[in-house]
């Protein structure tokens, strides 16, 4: 009876075992709060969360706490401002951070084996970029740098084993000559053997930042001669898209989707409409997923250069109303479309400016098309006599309006300039920026 009790008493403890994720940040006044997610494929499962005191934090991680990949976020943007970490399961972890030097492991072997790795694969890329930029021509000293990789790769392989980390070691393989080459051969083959060891159906690297920061290096930093930057871009994308052919089809559409929006943002809006054409909306269609479509979809048809999607109002002519579209307006160099409302404050303050510069424009410069975006028409009827030289059109729906869908409008007031063809040729983010626009060109 006595061994039964000591039985029970030891399987609850065993049940309720737990580690702890444990950090410190400074400066400790920047840092407030921490949140942990488990990172699965193509999305984040969130854990637990912390208030910092002094900069520091401890996090209990019981027996429901799966090893794997977790995301802590420190910060937000949350995109930006989080640190990967790997937890096995067997072990405390405990970390000190800094802006300046990022994250350095007081505790867990994993996660100190896979810092020191990556910081041994960058010293030796340093020393491989050293020789080339300075154009060395012993073939000892070269030789050298890649025995040392070659060893490095197999010693932290080797220790690697039974471990989480092993999958991103492997996966980080870099390629290695087996005889001399000069320096053209050998960035070629770098590039041809950029993703040989990337197994794109592992659900470790899937679950992880390890694919798309892959992606992105190969994406931007794979230059070919001759070829203009946007060229570039779509011939790397080609070819990452082939490398990750076996990938199942949600970690397609997640890692181009991350690419899609990093075009975007940094203004490469031909490139990112070229994934999505000649990938992404397939892949959307496929999973079924309409709303992604729709985004990728509405993004290409208000990008520079395309005709601004077309809709209907009426104007008075003549003393009388009659039908108009957007496209069949005439007489002006350049339209602004603008979505606004008559309840919007920012609104309020920018659209008299944006009339008063109107009125400094020669006659036949600039016509605005305002499109109030509204829940009701009253407020809208009254405010728009203050502006009688505009085109006004009622946007029933407010957020539900279908012009507004189809300039993809999130706020107001948004801005769209448009050539004499009704091509889009600017999206200012305010008034102080379609002033500058017009004062510049």
């Amino acid at each position: 009876m006595k061994r039964l009790f000591f039985i029970f008493l030891l399987v609850p403890s065993l049940f309720f075992a737990q580690h702890t994720l444990k950090g410190t940040f400074t400066p400790a006044e920047d840092f407030k709060a921490v949140l942990l997610y488990k990172i699965e494929p193509s999305k984040l499962n969130y854990i637990d969360n912390a208030t910092l005191k002094d900069g520091r934090f401890e996090l209990k991680l019981d027996s429901n706490v799966k090893p794997g990949m977790y995301k802590l976020i420190y910060a937000l943007p949350q995109e930006e401002n989080y640190i990967d970490i790997i937890y096995n399961g067997k072990e405390d972890i405990a970390f000190t951070f800094n802006v300046e030097n990022n994250v350095v492991y007081q505790s867990s072997s994993e996660n100190k084996l896979m810092a020191s790795y990556m910081h041994s694969m960058a010293m030796i890329q340093q020393s491989l970029s050293n020789f080339f930029s300075q154009k060395g021509q012993d073939p000892k000293v070269l030789a050298s740098i890649f025995k040392t990789q070659k060893e490095t790769q197999t010693n932290f392989e080797e220790a690697a084993k039974g471990t989480i980390a092993l999958n991103f070691i492997k996966a980080n393989t870099f390629y290695i000559p087996e005889k001399e080459e000069d320096v053209k051969t050998y960035m070629n083959n770098l590039e041809t053997h950029f993703f040989d060891h990337v197994d794109f159906k592992n659900e470790v690297l899937q679950s992880s930042n390890f694919l798309s920061e892959r992606m992105f290096n190969y994406v931007f930093k794979l230059s070919h001669q001759g070829l203009d930057k946007v060229s570039n871009f779509k011939k790397n994308i080609d070819v990452f898209y082939k490398a990750m052919s076996e990938a199942p089809l949600n970690i397609k559409s997640s890692l181009l989707l991350e690419l899609w929006e990093r075009m975007g943002k940094d203004g490469f809006e031909e490139v990112a409409n070229y994934i999505a054409d000649t990938y992404l909306i397939d892949i959307a269609k496929l999973e079924n997923n309409q709303e992604l479509v729709y985004k990728l979809t509405t993004f290409r048809n208000i990008s520079l250069g395309h005709k601004a999607p077309d809709f209907s109002f009426e104007v008075l002519e003549n003393g009388k109303k009659i039908a108009k579209k957007l496209s069949q307006l005439e007489g002006a160099e350049n339209y602004i479309v603008v979505f606004w409302s008559s309840t919007c404050s920012h609104c309020l303050h920018e659209i008299p400016i944006l009339e008063d510069f109107v009125k400094t424009q020669e006659k036949g410069k600039l016509k605005v098309i305002a499109v109030g975006l509204e829940s009701e028409a009253n407020n809208w009827k009254d405010t728009i006599t203050k502006f009688p030289d505009f085109i006004h059109v009622f946007g029933e729906g407010k957020w539900e309006n279908k012009i507004g869908d189809d300039y993809g409008v999130t706020a107001t007031p948004t801005y769209f300039i448009l050539n004499k063809d009704k091509e889009i040729i600017a999206r200012p983010d305010d008034v102080v920026a379609l002033k500058a626009y017009f004062e510049n060109n």
